[in-house]
């Protein structure tokens, strides 16, 4: 895929998953539909979805692909990588990272991209390729507007959830 057709179809993506996230209510389906769509939009992907922080592991969410590497403590794999440095880590071929956690032998090249919640780690998503050095400064780009829209639809939806509470 050329890059102008990659840029587009990110936008593209941009563009559906803001529509499909305004109407979600719960975190669990937001996650979720939004993995799926992902997987749909960034080609070449074997694996697509979250991990959650929680009291330093982190937990599998949603996700599309093969079976998964569940919990993850943190320290240790890509994902915990990317919690530690706070940071959207790629990695051009996952054989060569120390530490590298094989879910799926298949994988060659990785990305993961923090989640913030208030300035705190909610969790990563996390993106996975067949091929060598599959993502580029592009897909990160891209990939980190999409953490920031999924954040935001998950703030609206525990901030509805807490004015719920207080009624």
């Amino acid at each position: 895929m050329n890059l102008i057709n990659k840029k587009n179809n990110y936008l593209n993506l941009i563009t559906n998953i803001e529509n499909l996230l305004n109407q979600e209510q719960y975190e669990l389906s937001l996650l979720a539909n939004a993995a799926s769509l992902i997987k749909e939009y960034v080609l070449n992907t074997n694996w697509v979805g979250f991990y959650l922080l929680k009291d330093n592991l982190l937990i599998l969410g949603p996700f599309q692909g093969r079976v998964a590497c569940n919990p993850i403590i943190v320290g240790s794999g890509v994902c915990s990588h990317s919690v530690l440095q706070k940071e959207t880590i790629v990695v051009k071929d996952v054989h060569k990272f120390v530490g590298h956690i094989a879910c799926d032998e298949q994988t060659n090249s990785e990305i993961v991209v923090p989640i913030f919640i208030n300035n705190r780690i909610y969790g990563v998503l996390d993106i996975d390729s067949k091929s060598f050095n599959r993502f580029s400064k592009l897909d990160k780009y891209y990939l980190e507007q999409i953490v920031g829209i999924i954040s935001s639809h998950i703030k609206r939806i525990q901030l509805q959830s807490e004015v719920k509470s207080l009624i």
